[in-house]
C-alpha cells in the first residue's frame, strides 16, 4: 500500500536537495575498471570538493542530505562532522558503492549496518535515510525497501522510476507487513513513453539547460509532493584527473561539462527553496542520548620480536610524461613499502626520461626528500629500457627490480617475485599469458595481439621458452645486467635485455601474474614502430644465436678430436663471433 505525503498548504513549499559524497574513482562508470582494493592508491580529492559544495549551498541559504559512502566516513570523519556541524543531513551511500546486483539480501543488510555505524559515529546524528548507487530500476530490487524498513531506517531515496505510473512518479509512503518507508524517487519527464531522469547528476550536465528547466517546471506543476534534485561532489571539479583507460561513453557521462554544474545549480537556488528530506519529514536527527563510539579492541602485549637480517632491494622506476599517474604511484608505492619491508629493505631510484609535462617537478616533491628514493634525470628522452638501464646502474643493491610507472603490474607481487631470484636466477619476469595463474584485466585487443605475438617468435629465436617476453615488471640480478649494451632503447630494448640474457646463457624464471589496463596517463608506444622493431630485433637474435650455436659445435668438435690424439691439449681458440650487443658497457650516460 503506498500513499503521498500530505502537504500543508500554509507551509513554504520546499523541494529537496541532496548531494551524494563520493569520488572520482568511487563512480558506477569506472566499476570495469577500478576496484575498491585499488582506492586507496587515488589521488582523493573528495575532501576539497566537498568544502566548495558547502560553500556554495552557504552562498545560497540552501540545507540539504548528504548521502555519505561509509569508505569515507571510515577515513575522514572530521569531514563528516563539519558537514553535520553546518546543519546538513548526514544519509547513508553503503560502504563500498555496491549496487544491488553485487549483493545478497543479507550482504546487503550487513552493508547497511557497517555504513551507518561509521555515519553516526562521525556525525553524532542518527541516519535515517538510505539511496544505493546506481539506483533501483526494476521490480526484482525492491526487496532492499523491505530490509531498510526492517533496519529501522525513515525513507529510501533510490527508485528510478522505469514505467508510466503516476503514483511511482512522486514522493510516497510504501507501508508493508507493518513497517513504514517513505521513498522520494528520481523525477523524471515522459519523453515518448519513456521516463527520461531530469532531477541532477549527469541529467545536468548533458541535457541543454533551457530544455531541462523547462522539464523541471512542468514536473513541478504535476505533481505536488517536492521535487528532488541531486549533485556529486566531483562534478564540481571540471579538473579531477581523468581515467584514460574508460570507454568513450564513461568519459562522457564523468568529464563532459563539469564546469557547468556550479551555475546550474545557482541558477535553480535562485528559482526555487530547497531543504533536507530530514527537515521535509519533520525529524530531528540529534539523538537522544550520544551515539556511542565503537568499543576499542584491547591492546595487545607487546611482543618482543628478534631482529631478522633484511635482504636490500632497489627498485626502479622509469617515468616518461607521467605527471597525472605519480599520486597514484606514490600511494601505491606506500603499501608496497610496508608489504617489503617485513623481509627487505627497499630502496627506489625513479628516472625522469626526459619529461616535459612536470613530471621532475612533481618526482622531488613527491619523492626528493626521502632517504630511501633516488632520482635521476635524461635531459632527453631515451626510452623505457635505456631508463631502466640508468635505474640499475644507480642502485646500490644487488637485487633490483622494475616496475611501469602506471602500475599496470601489482608492485606488491615484487614479494612473491623476488623470492624466485635463487642463486641460480638471473631474471624473474612478470608473465600475464602464463598458464598456470596469469591473467589480463580490460587490455585492448591490440596490444595483446602484439605482445603475444612477439612472445611467440622469440619463444622460436631464444632458449628459454617463456610465454611472455615483453614485460617491463622483472626483478634482475644487477651484476648480470649492469654491463649489458644495447641497440635498442626504447620497448623493445625490454625483451632485447632478456634475450641478451637468455644467450650469455643466464636463467630466467616466468612468474605469472595479472596485467591490468592503464587508468591513467598515456600509453607511450608506437604501434608500427614497435612491429617493425621486434622483427629486427628477432633477425639480430637468430643470427646470434646460430653464430653461438657454432661456436658450441666447434668447440666440442675439436674437444672431442683434441682428446682422441691428446687427453691434456692447450685449449683451442673457437673462430671470434662478432656479437658487440655481448660487449660490457659500465658507463652511465646522461645527455
Amino acid at each position: 500500500m503506498t500513499r503521498a505525503p500530505i502537504i500543508d498548504p500554509n507551509k513554504e513549499r520546499r523541494d529537496l536537495m541532496t548531494v551524494v559524497l563520493e569520488d572520482y574513482f568511487h563512480v558506477g562508470a569506472m566499476r570495469g575498471l577500478i576496484s575498491p582494493h585499488q582506492w586507496n592508491r587515488f589521488e582523493t580529492r573528495f575532501e576539497s570538493n566537498t568544502l566548495k559544495a558547502l560553500e556554495l549551498l552557504s552562498k545560497n541559504d540552501v540545507k540539504a542530505t548528504f548521502f555519505v559512502l561509509g569508505w569515507i566516513a571510515e577515513r575522514q570523519p572530521e569531514l563528516v562532522a563539519e558537514i553535520a556541524r553546518q546543519g546538513h543531513e548526514i544519509a547513508n551511500y553503503g560502504y563500498a558503492h555496491r549496487d544491488v546486483q553485487q549483493m545478497t539480501r543479507e550482504e546487503f543488510r550487513d552493508d547497511a549496518r557497517r555504513s551507518r555505524d561509521l555515519l553516526e559515529i562521525a556525525s553524532g546524528r542518527r541516519v535515517i535515510g538510505f539511496r544505493i548507487p546506481q539506483g533501483l530500476r526494476s521490480d526484482d530490487d525492491l526487496w532492499v525497501l523491505d530490509v531498510l524498513a526492517e533496519e529501522g531506517y525513515v525513507y529510501d531515496s533510490s527508485v528510478v522510476p522505469y514505467r508510466y505510473d503516476r503514483a511511482s512518479r512522486g514522493a510516497f509512503l510504501d507501508e508493508n507487513d507493518g513497517r513504514e518507508l517513505w521513498e522520494f524517487p528520481h523525477a523524471t519527464m515522459n519523453l515518448a513513453g519513456y521516463l527520461l531522469p531530469i532531477s541532477g547528476g549527469n541529467y545536468f550536465r548533458q541535457i541543454p539547460h533551457t530544455l531541462l528547466q523547462h522539464a523541471v517546471a512542468a514536473w513541478k506543476r504535476k505533481f505536488d509532493t517536492p521535487f528532488m534534485m541531486y549533485f556529486h561532489v566531483w562534478e564540481l571539479d571540471p579538473d579531477q584527473p581523468r581515467i584514460s583507460a574508460a570507454s568513450w561513453i564513461a568519459r562522457t557521462r564523468q568529464y563532459r561539462n563539469l564546469k557547468k554544474m556550479d551555475w546550474v545549480l545557482t541558477d535553480y537556488f535562485s528559482k526555487y527553496k530547497f531543504d533536507s528530506i530530514a527537515n521535509f519529514l519533520g525529524i530531528n536527527t540529534t539523538p537522544d542520548t550520544p551515539v556511542a563510539p565503537r568499543p576499542v579492541a584491547p591492546v595487545a602485549p607487546i611482543e618482543v620480536i628478534t631482529p631478522v637480517e633484511r635482504t636490500p632491494v632497489s627498485i626502479v622506476v622509469p617515468c616518461f610524461n607521467e605527471r597525472p599517474a605519480l599520486p597514484y604511484l606514490s600511494n601505491t608505492l606506500e603499501s608496497v613499502s610496508k608489504l617489503l619491508s617485513k623481509d627487505y629493505v627497499p630502496h627506489y631510484v625513479f628516472v625522469d626520461d626526459g619529461s616535459t609535462d612536470g613530471t621532475w617537478e612533481l618526482l622531488n616533491r613527491l619523492f626528493g626528500a626521502r632517504e630511501d628514493c633516488r632520482l635521476v634525470k635524461h635531459e632527453v628522452n631515451r626510452g623505457v629500457a635505456a631508463s631502466i638501464l640508468t635505474g640499475i646502474r644507480y642502485a646500490s643493491d644487488e637485487i633490483v627490480c622494475s616496475m611501469d610507472c602506471d602500475c599496470t603490474y601489482d608492485p606488491h607481487e615484487l614479494a612473491h617475485m623476488i623470492p624466485l631470484l635463487t642463486p641460480d636466477v638471473d631474471l624473474v619476469t612478470a608473465s600475464p599469458y602464463h598458464p598456470q595463474g596469469g591473467r589480463v584485466m580490460n587490455v585492448p585487443q591490440w596490444r595483446l595481439i602484439l605482445s603475444k605475438g612477439a612472445s611467440w617468435l622469440y619463444s622460436k629465436v631464444l632458449r628459454h621458452k617463456l610465454h611472455t617476453y615483453t614485460s617491463c615488471f622483472r626483478v634482475y640480478r644487477r651484476s648480470a645486467v649492469a654491463d649489458l649494451e644495447l641497440k635498442e632503447m626504447g620497448f623493445l630494448g625490454v625483451s632485447e635485455t632478456l634475450a641478451l640474457l637468455d644467450l650469455r646463457g643466464h636463467n630466467i624464471r616466468e612468474f605469472p601474474t595479472t596485467l591490468y589496463v592503464r587508468i591513467l596517463g598515456q600509453s607511450k608506444m608506437k604501434v608500427a614502430r614497435n612491429i617493425v622493431g621486434h622483427l629486427k630485433n628477432l633477425w639480430r637474435m637468430r643470427q646470434m644465436r646460430r653464430m653461438l650455436d657454432q661456436d658450441g659445435q666447434f668447440l666440442a668438435a675439436l674437444q672431442s678430436d683434441a682428446h682422441q690424439s691428446n687427453p691434456h691439449p692447450p685449449t683451442p681458440t673457437p673462430p671470434s663471433a662478432d656479437i658487440s650487443t655481448l660487449k660490457p658497457n659500465t658507463g652511465v650516460h646522461h645527455e
